[in-house]
C-alpha cells in the first residue's frame, strides 16, 4: 500500500496552506505533497475545506484538477468535500490507496459516493476525528455549566434589568454526566468533566476503560441511565445506527430538570422529541452545536426556545485546526508506509 520506491505521492484535494504542506514533508520525508493552488477554492475562513462557493474551474482547469488527483497514491481530503468527485477519481485511479477525509464525520461522505466493495477494500478512507476534542469537550462543558448556572434566566434578569431574590444555581462537582459515545470527543469530554469533580458516565460499545469514566454503560441501558444522571452529553456520529437514538424512549426517561449538550452529529438527536422534552422541563437546558438540517430552518422553534442555546456547527473551529490535521495525515502517512494500522479509519459497513 505504497508509493513507488517506499515514496507516496500525495495530492492536496482541497485548500492546504503551502506551510503546511512543506511540514507534511518534513515530518514524513518519504511523502511527496503534490499541489496547485490555483486549481482550488480560496477559503474563507479557518479550516474552510470546500472553499468559496463561488469558485469556479474553467473546463481546462477542471481537466487539470482531475488529472493531478487522478495520479496520486493518496489524496489529501475528498476532492472538493464532493462525493460525486470522489468516485470519480475512485473510478479512474486504480493506485489510489488512501484518503483521508478533512472531517471528523467524513465517513458520511464516502458513503455518499456509493462505492462498491472491492473500492472500499482497496482504499483506505481515514477521517480527523480526534482532532476536534478538545474544542468541542469544551464546549460541551461550557453548555453543561450554562445549564447548570440558569444562562438564560442570568441573560432575561439582565436584559429586564431584574434583581431577583437569591436563588441556587446547580454544582457541576455535585453532578453526574453521561457522557454518550466514548471515542475521540467523548473520551476527551470524560476528561475534562473529571477534572471539574463531577461523576463521569459513559456509554461504550467495546466495554474498554476510559480515564474519568467512573461507570461504563452497555448502549442496551441507555434508557436507565438517564433516569439517574443530571446532564447529558452525546458524542456520538451519524449512522444508521445512532439516527434518533436520542428520541422518545430516552426523552422520556430521563430525570426532569436535566441538561443536554450535543457535539457529535445533528441526526443522534429526534428534534421534535427534544422539543416537547423541552416545552413540559424533562430537558431544563440544551446546548446544541449540531443539527438535524443544517443550517437550521429559519421556521425551528428550536431557535426562540428560552431553553436552548444555538451554535451553528462553529465549536469546534480553531485556528490550529489545519495544522492539526496536517500532523494527523503525517503521522498516519508513516504508518502507511511503514505497513502499520492507520489512525481514525473509517468503518466501511457503519461509515463512520
Amino acid at each position: 500500500m505504497t508509493g513507488t520506491d517506499n515514496r507516496l505521492r500525495v495530492v492536496a484535494a482541497v485548500p492546504l496552506r503551502e506551510d503546511l504542506c512543506r511540514m507534511i514533508e518534513e515530518l514524513e520525508p518519504r511523502v511527496e505533497m503534490i499541489r496547485d493552488p490555483a486549481l482550488l477554492p480560496p477559503m474563507r475562513g479557518p479550516a474552510d475545506w470546500a472553499g468559496d462557493p463561488d469558485y469556479a474551474r474553467t473546463p481546462s482547469a477542471q481537466q487539470a484538477f482531475d488529472e493531478l488527483v487522478d495520479s496520486a497514491d493518496a489524496l489529501f481530503g475528498i476532492p472538493d468535500v464532493d462525493p460525486e468527485a470522489l468516485a470519480r477519481t475512485v473510478a479512474a485511479n486504480p493506485r489510489l490507496r488512501w484518503v483521508m477525509t478533512t472531517a471528523a464525520g467524513g465517513g458520511a461522505t464516502v458513503k455518499a459516493a456509493g462505492l462498491d466493495r472491492a473500492d472500499l477494500d482497496r482504499i483506505v478512507f481515514t477521517t480527523s476525528a480526534g482532532v476536534h476534542g478538545g474544542p468541542l469537550a469544551e464546549f460541551a462543558v461550557f453548555g453543561v455549566i450554562a445549564g447548570a448556572k440558569n444562562l438564560p434566566r442570568l441573560l432575561a434578569d439582565q436584559r429586564d434589568r431584574t434583581w431577583p431574590d437569591r436563588w441556587e444555581m446547580r454544582q457541576l462537582d455535585e453532578m453526574t454526566v453521561l457522557v454518550v459515545g466514548l471515542g475521540g470527543i467523548g473520551a476527551e469530554c470524560a476528561r475534562r468533566f473529571h477534572a471539574l469533580g463531577a461523576r463521569v458516565w459513559g456509554t461504550t460499545r467495546s466495554g474498554e476503560p476510559v480515564a474519568g469514566v467512573d461507570r461504563l454503560v452497555p448502549l442496551d441501558e441507555l434508557v436507565d441511565a438517564v433516569a439517574q444522571v443530571d446532564a447529558i452529553v452525546v458524542t456520538l456520529p451519524g449512522t444508521a445506527q445512532t439516527h434518533h437514538l436520542i428520541g422518545r424512549d430516552v426523552l422520556t426517561a430521563v430525570r426532569p430538570g436535566a441538561i443536554l449538550a450535543s457535539v457529535g452529529r445533528g441526526s443522534v438527536i429526534d428534534e421534535a422529541e427534544l422539543i416537547g422534552a423541552l416545552d413540559d422541563g424533562r430537558i431544563a437546558f440544551a446546548a446544541l452545536d449540531v443539527f438535524e438540517q443544517e443550517p437550521l430552518s429559519e421556521d425551528s422553534p428550536l431557535w426562540g426556545h428560552p431553553g436552548v442555546l444555538v451554535s451553528p456547527h462553529t465549536a469546534a473551529l480553531s485556528s490550529k485546526e489545519e495544522e492539526r490535521i496536517a500532523r494527523r495525515f503525517a503521522e498516519n502517512a508513516a504508518r502507511l508506509l511503514d505497513g502499520e494500522p492507520l489512525t481514525a479509519v473509517v468503518d466501511t459497513v457503519e461509515f463512520y
